[in-house]
């Protein structure tokens, strides 16, 4: 089984933006009506999905995605906390019927209602909505709710600790990803998606957080950012700050994705990282969707290519197209072999 644990739901129908537009109208403007989520036919649903991510992840020969809302659409960086709880509401509800509607090919991760430095009881009340009463099988963590100014606390301090208590309590794993950036300096997709990646790291990496919590996991998407090709900096920084080897320190409750979107990409990483710490995942439709590289005619966020050229052996090549997904995501496993998967 092919499994990627790294897809956003990016081709909602046009009416779910209409409700995110007006809604920001009323924040720039409160004598507006407060506006109601769209409703949403099951059917523009079907054809959001089925002529892109289903369409694509069958062209590809996956079998299942872990499905989330778009990324750079979650704008945490909006301040009002009612607005982001309706707005994660809205996004994770309708993860949720995609998931209803094509339960065999996806699977679903919750959007965090975060603000910046905001108090971290609604995004634990939605975590605990999406998971228990919805079956999502995680989240996704936004280190960086002001949208590439940092203002936040690294995540190994203690604001984020209450959420870390209910991620454990629940047995599911959160993917760090930010959102859209609001600082001209960082390109959303370029800089500051792969900026988050390697900053996370290195926090946990200066922290204590697992010894405190040593049922936590963390996906890394993106490759891991720049750390497996500054691996040897890493264990560098780790030996001068006194910190407890890496390996052992972090890379028990961190993992990678295989979203890199070249073959050179993907043999640094596999040579690097510990095949044990690799997921699967595509991220498509996302970042460079129907992008084609000029030299091979193949699409570059056809990732499943890269992994199959590794000639891995049989066992390897199933601990990271799908063992390692369940390792990490145990609802997720519990589901499918419920479905007898």
């Amino acid at each position: 089984m092919i499994i990627d644990c790294h897809g956003h739901y990016t081709t909602t129908p046009d009416e779910h933006q209409s409700f995110r537009d007006a809604q920001l109208a009323r924040l720039a403007d409160p004598t507006l009506p407060e506006p109601s989520p769209a409703v949403i036919s099951d059917e523009a649903i079907r054809r959001s999905i089925e002529d892109n991510q289903l369409r694509v992840l069958r062209e590809r020969g996956s079998d299942m995605m872990i499905f989330s809302p778009k990324a750079s659409a979650m704008a945490h960086h909006v301040t009002d906390p009612a607005t982001a709880q309706a707005w994660a509401r809205a996004n994770n509800d309708l993860i949720h019927r995609v998931v209803m509607l094509f339960p065999d090919y996806f699977a679903a991760v919750c959007q965090l209602p975060q603000t910046p430095g905001g108090d971290l009881k609604s995004s634990i009340a939605e975590l605990r909505r999406c998971v228990e009463e919805l079956g999502f099988v995680g989240c996704n963590l936004n280190p960086d709710p002001s949208g590439g100014f940092w203002t936040s606390k690294p995540l190994t301090d203690e604001y984020w600790f209450p959420l870390y208590e209910a991620m454990v309590e629940l047995d599911v794993p959160a993917m760090i990803h930010v959102s859209g950036s609001c600082n001209e300096n960082f390109h959303a997709l370029g800089a500051h998606y792969l900026n988050a990646d390697t900053t996370a790291f290195m926090q946990f990496i200066e922290g204590d957080l697992f010894s405190r919590f040593p049922d936590l996991r963390f996906v890394i998407p993106h490759g891991g950012g720049a750390v497996p090709y500054h691996w040897g900096r890493y264990l560098g920084l780790a030996e001068r700050l006194k910190r407890p080897p890496v390996i052992e320190h972090v890379m028990g409750n961190v993992f990678f994705d295989t979203c890199v979107y070249h073959q050179a990409g993907i043999d640094l990483l596999t040579r690097v990282i510990d095949l044990g710490n690799i997921l699967f995942a595509s991220e498509m439709l996302g970042a460079v969707p129907n992008v084609k590289d000029p030299e091979t005619g193949q699409f570059w966020d056809d990732t499943k290519r890269y992994v199959d050229a590794l000639n891995l052996s049989d066992g390897d090549t199933r601990r990271v197209f799908e063992l390692n997904v369940r390792r990490v995501y145990p609802r997720l496993d519990a589901q499918l072999k419920a479905k007898g998967r």
